[in-house]
């Protein structure tokens, strides 16, 4: 029989005639011939009453306690959902995390699920039960209730739809779907009938709310099809699948992050480590970075910027100083007024132009770019926080997001089109076997870990730091049919800015030629090259929840005595340029450093 596991945020059940609408959802997807798990989170805001109950009692209350108070919050809602699917005429019954077998590690607030032991939830769908289960919340290895994290009823889902097996995750929510981007921001926004895991792990990460990245990476990792609805409409949703929308999609979504705050190291000694020292320390202060831009030494000393939460910035901003001090290096700038708007796409890693169209509709509208970092399927850019609306705007409306695109698919991929559970024998034994024997479920998942040696690099010193600069570059390069890859813009000094990228190492000659002209055009260099590079690439599922992915890179590079030339970042994948040379080292040393992870 089909298995569906639904889940119901907390706006979907804030109040009793909700969980009734609810629980004619749930009792409907039964009648239809399934069985039926369904996830519920606490109701409405009441978390955060539990929350300030608790600062009323202790400033500081101990964490145990905590995840014992909050998760009371869910079992009052998985109760209520009960009783209402028996008031209207069918079976059901309520089970906890740890009632259903949900074992997670022991870190109170942000526990990560080890495994789910399923025999009872089968049992009790086998006797023709609505399993109605508890979000956010699962027990440790000494019978203490944990609680997940953000997003953590969006991860119970998912995790209980891989052990299940289940044909389909249907994540119910105030939105209808997933949109080009916030429609509370451009009303213009469009909903997608499908998009990949890796579009939507970009986007999560940038500031789309409707999930959580943690939940995105679960799907993936387990090949579980997820499916976002409306509580309120019986809208079809967005399928979010191993496949995009349309298969010739250069970008298929626009974000805005406002609250990014800005820190430039200057004069950073260009020796190995120095990268590793500076983020371990900021690590140490419990503080994630978002963009990491680094561009080639000029001297001996590089610029390395990045950016974290602006809120993070005073802490951020000591562990700075002790890694000035301790570096030798010449100072730090830090501004607290940026915004980072994205593009995002699975089509770029195939196409061109992508990057030169987003930088021209950015001139045009007379915005200019702080800094600039690409990946194979995002490029993002560092903008004044007064221009982050308009930059959005001007992104989404250059690549006619509001507008469904040529070759789409023309109907929501079901379950029974896309889901493991139905697939080739082979496959869904893969994922049942990585079920049962991976150690944590969650645990990070390296799929690749690669050397491209078949790059050279390019930088062009002292661009001015003026808008349509960019726009102007990259149009020049793609007349001259160069293509590409990775595009490096570190924040500038004194209205100047590095610009670097690679190209094909038999494109350099040419790119030179170009980077010539363009350097008199602007009245800018020097121009330096290398002819042979090495970038170095780590990519895999749970980059963004284990936030030590980067600094592992820096310290296992470190300590095979290589240095990091250049360095880009996005959600599934870390970048970094070293010399062609020490590439063959470089991926020993990052296949000895990863091994524990790789799948």
């Amino acid at each position: 029989m089909p298995l569906i596991v639904q889940k119901f945020g907390g706006s979907s059940v804030a109040d009793t005639q909700k969980i009734l609408a609810a629980a004619r959802k749930a009792i409907r997807a039964q009648q239809e011939g399934n069985q039926v798990v369904t996830v519920v989170s606490a109701m409405g805001d009441s978390t955060d009453d539990l929350i300030d109950l608790a600062k009323q009692i202790s400033d500081n209350p101990p964490a145990r306690e905590m995840d014992m108070l909050l998760s009371t919050g869910e079992q009052v809602s998985v109760a209520l959902m009960a009783m209402a699917v028996h008031a209207l005429g069918s079976k059901a019954v309520s089970m906890t995390g740890a009632q259903m077998g949900i074992e997670t590690s022991s870190v109170h607030g942000k526990a990560r699920i080890n495994t789910i032991r399923s025999d009872r939830l089968k049992k009790a769908l086998d006797a023709g039960n609505i399993v109605i289960a508890a979000g956010f919340q699962g027990i440790d290895e000494n019978f203490n209730i944990t609680t997940l994290g953000r997003g953590g009823s969006d991860t119970t889902a998912v995790a209980l739809a891989a052990v299940l097996g289940a044909d389909a995750c249907e994540i119910y929510t105030d939105v209808d779907g997933v949109y080009t981007t916030d429609p509370r921001l451009l009303p213009e926004a469009r909903r997608v009938k499908q998009i990949s895991y890796d579009e939507m792990l970009e986007l999560a990460s940038l500031g789309a709310g409707v999930m959580h990245s943690r939940s995105i990476e679960f799907g993936k990792k387990f090949d579980v099809p997820i499916h976002v609805r409306s509580s309120f409409t019986d809208i079809p949703g967005t399928m979010i699948v191993a496949q995009g929308e349309a298969p010739n999609q250069a970008v298929c979504g626009a974000t805005l992050v406002k609250n990014e705050a800005r820190i430039t190291i200057l004069g950073l000694p260009d020796v190995p480590g120095s990268s590793f020292s500076v983020f371990s320390k900021i690590a140490a202060k419990n503080v994630t970075v978002d963009m990491i831009v680094q561009n080639v030494a000029a001297d001996g000393r590089a610029d390395i910027s990045f950016t974290v939460v602006r809120d993070e910035l005073a802490a951020t901003l000591k562990a700075v100083e002790e890694a000035v001090a301790e570096l030798g290096a010449e100072g730090f700038t830090s501004d607290e007024n940026v915004s980072k708007a994205s593009v995002v796409g699975l089509g770029m890693a195939s196409q061109t132009g992508v990057a030169q169209r987003m930088f021209r509709s950015l001139a045009d509208a007379g915005i200019n770019i702080q800094m600039i970092t690409t990946s194979e399927i995002k490029i993002s850019v560092l903008v004044d926080r007064e221009q982050g609306p308009a930059a959005l705007r001007t992104v989404h409306q250059a690549f006619e997001l509001q507008k469904p695109p040529a070759n789409a698919v023309t109907e929501v991929s079901t379950a029974s089109q896309s889901a493991h559970a139905i697939a080739s024998p082979d496959a869904a034994a893969d994922v049942v076997a990585r079920l049962q024997n991976v150690q944590g479920m969650e645990d990070l998942t390296i799929d690749d870990i690669q050397l491209d040696d078949s790059q050279a690099r390019l930088t062009i010193s002292g661009v001015p730091d003026a808008p349509g600069i960019a726009a102007q570059v990259f149009e020049q390069i793609a007349r001259d049919g160069i293509f590409v890859d990775m595009i490096v813009q570190s924040f500038g000094r004194n209205g100047k800015a590095n610009l670097s990228l690679t190209v094909p190492r038999d494109a350099l000659t040419k790119a030179l030629t170009t980077a010539g002209e363009l350097a008199k055009k602007f009245s800018c260099g020097p121009i330096s090259s290398a002819p042979k590079v090495a970038k170095l690439s780590v990519s895999g599922i749970g980059m963004r929840s284990h936030t030590g992915v980067a600094i592992r890179m820096f310290r296992a590079l470190a300590e095979a005595g290589i240095n990091v030339e250049m360095i880009n970042t996005s959600e599934v994948r870390v970048n970094v340029v070293v010399d062609g040379a020490k590439g063959a080292a470089g991926l020993a040393a990052l296949q000895k450093a990863f091994a524990d992870t790789v799948r």
